[in-house]
């Protein structure tokens, strides 16, 4: 049992890091308040699923989600 804790404890590590880095690269959202009007219909508003903003916005609800669970899990009696 210790073992699988060292194990969960490294990858709790990694997932900071990565979920750190991950909402640093992001742009603030107020970076294009600018172009409000009719900023949806540009080719970037309707792809952002598939740009680099949109993975970065994917990947850190997966890493949070994976950050939650990991923590709650570490947390349980099982391993204390």
């Amino acid at each position: 049992m210790e073992i699988l804790k060292t194990v969960l404890l490294i990858i709790f590590a990694l997932d900071c890091i990565a979920l750190t880095t991950i909402v640093l690269l992001q742009e603030g959202k107020s970076a294009g308040l600018g172009t409000i009007a009719g900023g949806a219909e540009t080719y970037w508003g309707q792809n952002k699923g598939r740009s680099m903003e949109g993975a970065l916005v994917k990947s850190t609800k997966f890493l949070a989600v994976l950050f939650i669970v990991l923590a709650a899990v570490l947390n349980l009696k099982v391993f204390g």
